[in-house]
């Protein structure tokens, strides 16, 4: 069901509490997976639903300390799930070693059961890039490779890059595509190229789509 793919997203900066009640209504009516919400509005009582925050978001040009205590704080109140993203600056300058322990930081820092996520802003980087830093999550203990922010100008989730990045994580690492996924052919391309979870904000007109 499509619907229990998909973390239900409002992550604006004017985003207020009661918009996250209303996210919160809606999700439960249309059946999702989860809410993923900004961590200054936590904690939010989600009916059930599990509860996503982000984590170095949007930049991801955080210390990695900054990261873990971020992280550690969200699942105390009440987290489920961290999307935190990648220092994409180490990246780009070849720096893995930062990469690597940037994340490590982050999975240290939260519960084993804590499920983590690490946006690779996967627009911004190559293909090679891509490949690398997939391989780096999984190194530093990610259960998820998620495409985007979608604050980047660079763009959002891509057929190709979720096809590459799960021909690199396999079945051992999910894939999480988000960023500009707006309609259900959108949905159903990504979910056919690999993800196995979607972060979406406009999650009612796509299943409306199903009828």
């Amino acid at each position: 069901m499509l619907a229990r793919m998909i973390d239900h997203t409002l992550l604006k900066p004017e985003t207020t509490p009661a918009d996250v009640a209303a996210l919160v209504d809606q999700g439960v009516s249309l059946g999702v997976y989860s809410v993923c919400i900004s961590p200054s509005l936590l904690p939010v009582d989600t009916k059930g639903l599990k509860l996503a925050t982000v984590c170095g978001f949007p930049a991801g040009a955080h210390q990695p300390g900054v990261k873990a205590a971020e992280a550690a704080e969200a699942v105390r109140l009440g987290a489920d799930e961290i999307d935190m993203v990648v220092n994409l600056g180490a990246l780009k300058a070849g720096q893995w070693d930062l990469v690597r322990d940037d994340i490590k930081a982050v999975r240290e820092a939260v519960p084993g059961d804590t499920i983590l996520k690490v946006i690779i802003e996967s627009a911004a980087l190559s293909d090679d890039e891509i490949v690398r830093v997939c391989r780096v999550a999984e190194q530093a203990g990610a259960n998820f490779v998620k495409t985007s922010t979608g604050f980047h100008p660079a763009g959002g989730a891509t057929v190709h890059a979720v096809e590459l990045m799960k021909a690199t994580v396999g079945d051992r690492l999910q894939v999480k595509a988000s960023g500009g996924i707006r309609t259900l052919a959108d949905a159903e391309a990504m979910i056919a190229a690999g993800a196995t979870r979607l972060g979406l904000s406009a999650t009612a007109q796509i299943l409306a789509e199903l009828g």
